[in-house]
Protein backbone atom coordinates (compact mmCIF):
# COMPACT_ATOMS: atom_id res chain seq x y z
CA UNK A 1 0.00 0.00 0.00
CA UNK A 2 2.70 2.49 0.93
CA UNK A 3 4.78 1.60 -2.13
CA UNK A 4 1.83 2.23 -4.46
CA UNK A 5 1.05 5.50 -2.70
CA UNK A 6 4.64 6.70 -2.84
CA UNK A 7 4.87 5.77 -6.54
CA UNK A 8 1.80 7.87 -7.34
CA UNK A 9 3.29 10.80 -5.42
CA UNK A 10 6.63 10.41 -7.23
CA UNK A 11 5.03 10.30 -10.68
CA UNK A 12 2.88 13.36 -9.94
CA UNK A 13 5.98 15.25 -8.77
CA UNK A 14 8.01 14.12 -11.78
CA UNK A 15 5.39 15.26 -14.29
CA UNK A 16 4.93 18.62 -12.56
CA UNK A 17 8.65 19.31 -12.21
CA UNK A 18 9.48 18.40 -15.80
CA UNK A 19 6.94 20.88 -17.16
CA UNK A 20 7.88 23.55 -14.64
CA UNK A 21 11.61 23.22 -15.41
CA UNK A 22 11.03 23.87 -19.12
CA UNK A 23 8.84 26.91 -18.36
CA UNK A 24 11.39 28.36 -15.93
CA UNK A 25 14.25 28.10 -18.41
CA UNK A 26 12.12 29.84 -21.03
CA UNK A 27 11.41 32.52 -18.43
CA UNK A 28 15.12 32.89 -17.67
CA UNK A 29 15.96 33.19 -21.38
CA UNK A 30 13.41 35.99 -21.74
CA UNK A 31 14.00 37.89 -18.49
CA UNK A 32 17.59 37.12 -17.45
CA UNK A 33 16.38 36.56 -13.86
CA UNK A 34 18.84 34.61 -11.70
CA UNK A 35 15.92 33.54 -9.50
CA UNK A 36 14.30 31.95 -12.55
CA UNK A 37 17.58 30.23 -13.47
CA UNK A 38 18.06 28.92 -9.92
CA UNK A 39 14.47 27.69 -9.86
CA UNK A 40 14.93 26.07 -13.27
CA UNK A 41 17.99 24.17 -12.05
CA UNK A 42 16.05 23.33 -8.88
CA UNK A 43 13.23 21.81 -10.97
CA UNK A 44 15.72 19.85 -13.10
CA UNK A 45 17.25 18.46 -9.89
CA UNK A 46 13.79 17.58 -8.57
CA UNK A 47 12.85 15.86 -11.85
CA UNK A 48 16.08 13.84 -11.74
CA UNK A 49 15.38 13.01 -8.11
CA UNK A 50 11.96 11.55 -8.90
CA UNK A 51 13.63 9.33 -11.47
CA UNK A 52 16.18 8.20 -8.87
CA UNK A 53 13.39 7.34 -6.41
CA UNK A 54 11.67 5.20 -9.06
CA UNK A 55 14.98 3.47 -9.83
CA UNK A 56 15.38 2.78 -6.11
CA UNK A 57 11.92 1.23 -5.88
CA UNK A 58 12.65 -1.00 -8.86
CA UNK A 59 16.04 -2.09 -7.51
CA UNK A 60 14.51 -2.90 -4.11
CA UNK A 61 12.21 -5.51 -5.71
CA UNK A 62 15.14 -7.75 -6.67
CA UNK A 63 14.89 -11.17 -5.06
CA UNK A 64 17.20 -12.08 -2.19
CA UNK A 65 20.27 -14.09 -3.15
CA UNK A 66 23.33 -15.62 -1.51
CA UNK A 67 25.20 -12.30 -1.50
CA UNK A 68 22.25 -10.38 -0.03
CA UNK A 69 20.20 -12.98 1.89
CA UNK A 70 17.94 -10.31 3.40
CA UNK A 71 17.12 -8.85 0.00
CA UNK A 72 17.66 -5.46 -1.62
CA UNK A 73 15.06 -3.38 0.21
CA UNK A 74 17.63 -0.82 1.40
CA UNK A 75 18.12 0.31 -2.19
CA UNK A 76 15.22 2.65 -1.51
CA UNK A 77 17.19 4.23 1.33
CA UNK A 78 20.35 4.47 -0.77
CA UNK A 79 18.69 6.22 -3.70
CA UNK A 80 16.87 8.58 -1.33
CA UNK A 81 20.25 9.46 0.17
CA UNK A 82 21.58 10.18 -3.32
CA UNK A 83 18.55 12.45 -3.87
CA UNK A 84 19.53 14.47 -0.80
CA UNK A 85 23.06 14.87 -2.18
CA UNK A 86 21.69 16.02 -5.55
CA UNK A 87 19.51 18.63 -3.85
CA UNK A 88 22.53 19.92 -1.95
CA UNK A 89 25.05 19.98 -4.80
CA UNK A 90 22.96 20.76 -7.87
CA UNK A 91 20.20 22.77 -6.21
CA UNK A 92 21.59 24.58 -3.19
CA UNK A 93 25.19 25.18 -4.28
CA UNK A 94 24.18 26.44 -7.73
CA UNK A 95 21.56 28.80 -6.31
CA UNK A 96 24.03 30.20 -3.78
CA UNK A 97 26.62 30.78 -6.51
CA UNK A 98 24.09 32.45 -8.83
CA UNK A 99 22.76 34.61 -6.00
CA UNK A 100 26.22 35.90 -5.11
CA UNK A 101 27.03 36.60 -8.76
CA UNK A 102 23.73 38.45 -9.29
CA UNK A 103 24.25 40.63 -6.22
CA UNK A 104 27.83 41.45 -7.24
CA UNK A 105 26.78 42.44 -10.76
CA UNK A 106 23.26 43.72 -10.05
CA UNK A 107 23.94 47.04 -11.78
CA UNK A 108 25.19 45.45 -15.00
CA UNK A 109 21.85 44.13 -16.21
CA UNK A 110 18.29 44.39 -14.95
CA UNK A 111 15.32 42.20 -15.81
CA UNK A 112 13.74 42.10 -19.26
CA UNK A 113 9.97 41.53 -19.41
CA UNK A 114 9.70 40.64 -15.70
CA UNK A 115 5.94 40.14 -16.07
CA UNK A 116 6.76 36.95 -18.02
CA UNK A 117 8.66 35.62 -15.01
CA UNK A 118 5.77 36.50 -12.71
CA UNK A 119 3.28 34.65 -14.94
CA UNK A 120 5.48 31.55 -15.14
CA UNK A 121 6.06 31.53 -11.37
CA UNK A 122 2.33 31.80 -10.64
CA UNK A 123 1.58 28.85 -12.95
CA UNK A 124 4.46 26.90 -11.38
CA UNK A 125 3.05 27.53 -7.90
CA UNK A 126 -0.27 26.02 -9.02
CA UNK A 127 1.43 22.92 -10.47
CA UNK A 128 3.68 22.44 -7.44
CA UNK A 129 0.64 22.87 -5.22
CA UNK A 130 -1.03 19.97 -7.04
CA UNK A 131 2.07 17.80 -6.60
CA UNK A 132 2.30 18.72 -2.90
CA UNK A 133 -1.40 17.94 -2.39
CA UNK A 134 -0.89 14.50 -3.99
CA UNK A 135 2.06 13.77 -1.69
CA UNK A 136 0.02 14.81 1.35
CA UNK A 137 -2.92 12.65 0.27
CA UNK A 138 -0.75 9.55 -0.18
CA UNK A 139 1.06 10.18 3.12
CA UNK A 140 -1.99 10.55 5.38
CA UNK A 141 -2.71 6.80 5.77
CA UNK A 142 0.88 6.29 6.99
CA UNK A 143 1.00 9.51 9.01
CA UNK A 144 -2.08 8.73 11.08
CA UNK A 145 -2.51 11.16 13.98
CA UNK A 146 1.14 12.17 14.06
CA UNK A 147 2.26 15.64 13.04
CA UNK A 148 3.85 16.11 9.63
CA UNK A 149 7.20 16.82 11.28
CA UNK A 150 7.05 13.60 13.28
CA UNK A 151 6.01 11.65 10.18
CA UNK A 152 9.05 12.94 8.27
CA UNK A 153 11.36 12.14 11.19
CA UNK A 154 9.93 8.68 12.02
CA UNK A 155 8.73 7.25 8.69
CA UNK A 156 10.58 4.14 7.54
CA UNK A 157 9.30 4.67 3.98
CA UNK A 158 11.72 7.21 2.48
CA UNK A 159 10.02 8.34 -0.72
CA UNK A 160 7.02 10.15 0.73
CA UNK A 161 9.03 12.30 3.18
CA UNK A 162 11.47 13.10 0.36
CA UNK A 163 8.69 14.15 -2.02
CA UNK A 164 6.92 16.11 0.72
CA UNK A 165 10.05 18.06 1.59
CA UNK A 166 10.94 18.58 -2.08
CA UNK A 167 7.48 19.90 -2.90
CA UNK A 168 7.34 22.09 0.20
CA UNK A 169 10.79 23.45 -0.67
CA UNK A 170 9.72 24.03 -4.26
CA UNK A 171 6.62 25.97 -3.19
CA UNK A 172 8.56 28.15 -0.76
CA UNK A 173 11.30 28.60 -3.35
CA UNK A 174 8.77 29.77 -5.93
CA UNK A 175 7.40 32.31 -3.46
CA UNK A 176 10.95 33.54 -2.79
CA UNK A 177 11.63 33.81 -6.52
CA UNK A 178 8.35 35.67 -7.01
CA UNK A 179 9.28 38.05 -4.19
CA UNK A 180 12.71 38.65 -5.71
CA UNK A 181 11.31 39.37 -9.16
CA UNK A 182 8.46 41.47 -7.73
CA UNK A 183 10.78 43.63 -5.62
CA UNK A 184 13.07 44.07 -8.60
CA UNK A 185 10.09 45.30 -10.65
CA UNK A 186 9.02 47.72 -7.91
CA UNK A 187 12.47 49.13 -7.10
CA UNK A 188 14.28 48.74 -10.39
CA UNK A 189 17.18 47.23 -8.45
CA UNK A 190 18.19 43.72 -9.61
CA UNK A 191 19.91 43.06 -6.26
CA UNK A 192 16.55 41.81 -4.97
CA UNK A 193 16.56 39.11 -7.64
CA UNK A 194 19.97 38.03 -6.32
CA UNK A 195 18.76 38.05 -2.72
CA UNK A 196 15.80 35.88 -3.72
CA UNK A 197 18.21 33.45 -5.38
CA UNK A 198 20.39 33.34 -2.25
CA UNK A 199 17.36 32.58 -0.09
CA UNK A 200 16.43 29.72 -2.42
CA UNK A 201 19.94 28.30 -2.05
CA UNK A 202 19.81 28.49 1.76
CA UNK A 203 16.35 26.86 1.79
CA UNK A 204 17.48 23.97 -0.42
CA UNK A 205 20.61 23.54 1.69
CA UNK A 206 18.58 23.18 4.89
CA UNK A 207 16.20 20.66 3.26
CA UNK A 208 19.13 18.68 1.85
CA UNK A 209 20.91 18.53 5.22
CA UNK A 210 17.73 17.30 6.93
CA UNK A 211 17.26 14.62 4.28
CA UNK A 212 20.91 13.57 4.45
CA UNK A 213 20.63 13.09 8.22
CA UNK A 214 17.37 11.13 7.98
CA UNK A 215 18.40 8.94 5.03
CA UNK A 216 21.81 8.18 6.57
CA UNK A 217 20.04 6.95 9.69
CA UNK A 218 17.74 4.72 7.63
CA UNK A 219 20.60 3.46 5.49
CA UNK A 220 22.65 2.45 8.53
CA UNK A 221 19.62 0.66 9.93
CA UNK A 222 16.79 1.86 12.17
CA UNK A 223 14.76 -0.31 14.49
CA UNK A 224 11.03 -0.45 15.07
CA UNK A 225 9.24 2.74 16.04
CA UNK A 226 8.22 3.22 19.68
CA UNK A 227 4.66 2.18 18.85
CA UNK A 228 5.81 -0.91 16.96
CA UNK A 229 8.25 -1.87 19.72
CA UNK A 230 5.47 -1.69 22.30
CA UNK A 231 3.17 -3.75 20.07
CA UNK A 232 5.85 -6.41 19.56
CA UNK A 233 6.58 -6.71 23.29
CA UNK A 234 2.86 -6.98 24.00
CA UNK A 235 2.32 -9.62 21.28
CA UNK A 236 5.18 -12.00 22.09
CA UNK A 237 3.97 -13.23 25.53
CA UNK A 238 1.09 -15.67 25.32
CA UNK A 239 0.45 -19.37 25.68
CA UNK A 240 3.62 -20.95 27.16
CA UNK A 241 5.60 -17.71 26.56
CA UNK A 242 6.01 -15.87 29.86
CA UNK A 243 7.81 -12.72 28.76
CA UNK A 244 10.44 -11.14 26.51
CA UNK A 245 13.95 -11.43 27.92
CA UNK A 246 15.47 -9.15 25.29
CA UNK A 247 14.66 -8.09 21.75
CA UNK A 248 16.34 -6.29 18.84
CA UNK A 249 14.74 -5.04 15.65
CA UNK A 250 15.93 -3.53 12.39
CA UNK A 251 14.25 -2.45 9.16
CA UNK A 252 15.70 -4.35 6.20
CA UNK A 253 13.62 -2.17 3.91
CA UNK A 254 10.66 0.20 4.27
CA UNK A 255 8.18 -2.69 4.55
CA UNK A 256 10.31 -5.48 6.02
CA UNK A 257 11.17 -5.56 9.72
CA UNK A 258 13.60 -8.03 11.26
CA UNK A 259 12.69 -9.13 14.81
CA UNK A 260 15.14 -11.13 16.93
CA UNK A 261 14.17 -11.94 20.51
CA UNK A 262 14.96 -14.25 23.39
CA UNK A 263 11.73 -15.32 25.05
CA UNK A 264 11.15 -16.96 28.44
CA UNK A 265 9.02 -20.06 28.11
CA UNK A 266 7.25 -22.07 30.76
CA UNK A 267 9.56 -24.67 32.37
CA UNK A 268 9.08 -28.37 31.73
CA UNK A 269 7.91 -28.11 28.12
CA UNK A 270 8.89 -30.72 25.57
CA UNK A 271 10.31 -30.02 22.12
CA UNK A 272 6.90 -30.12 20.43
CA UNK A 273 5.35 -27.75 22.98
CA UNK A 274 8.28 -25.33 22.58
CA UNK A 275 7.89 -25.39 18.79
CA UNK A 276 4.16 -24.68 19.14
CA UNK A 277 4.90 -21.84 21.57
CA UNK A 278 7.33 -20.24 19.09
CA UNK A 279 4.90 -20.65 16.19
CA UNK A 280 2.16 -19.02 18.23
CA UNK A 281 4.41 -16.12 19.20
CA UNK A 282 5.40 -15.56 15.55
CA UNK A 283 1.75 -15.54 14.50
CA UNK A 284 0.88 -12.98 17.19
CA UNK A 285 3.81 -10.76 16.15
CA UNK A 286 2.82 -10.79 12.46
CA UNK A 287 -0.77 -9.99 13.37
CA UNK A 288 0.29 -7.07 15.57
CA UNK A 289 2.99 -5.66 13.25
CA UNK A 290 2.54 -6.83 9.63
CA UNK A 291 5.93 -5.36 8.67
CA UNK A 292 7.60 -8.02 10.88
CA UNK A 293 8.37 -10.46 8.09
CA UNK A 294 11.68 -11.91 9.33
CA UNK A 295 11.42 -13.29 12.87
CA UNK A 296 14.01 -15.20 14.89
CA UNK A 297 12.97 -16.36 18.36
CA UNK A 298 15.26 -18.05 20.87
CA UNK A 299 13.47 -19.90 23.69
CA UNK A 300 15.00 -19.87 27.16
CA UNK A 301 14.03 -20.57 30.76
CA UNK A 302 13.09 -17.49 32.76
CA UNK A 303 16.05 -16.66 34.98
CA UNK A 304 14.96 -13.14 35.80
CA UNK A 305 17.12 -11.47 33.13
CA UNK A 306 16.15 -7.95 32.09
CA UNK A 307 14.67 -7.39 28.63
Amino acid sequence: MSTEGSTRAIIAALAANAGIAAAKFVGFAITGSSSMLAEGVHSVADTSNQGLLLVGQRAAKKEADQLHPFGYGRNRYFYSFVVALVIFTLGSMFALYEGVQKIRHAGDHGLDSPIVAVAILVVAICLEGYSFHTAQKESRPLKGDASWWRFIRSSRSPELPVVLLEDAGALIGLVLALAGVGLTMLTGDAVWDGIGTLCIGILLGLIAILLIIEMKSLLIGEGATEEEDAALRAALPGQDVDRVIHMKTQYLGPEELLVAAKIAIAPGLGAIEIAHAIDGAEARVRAAVPQARVIYLEPDIDRGENS
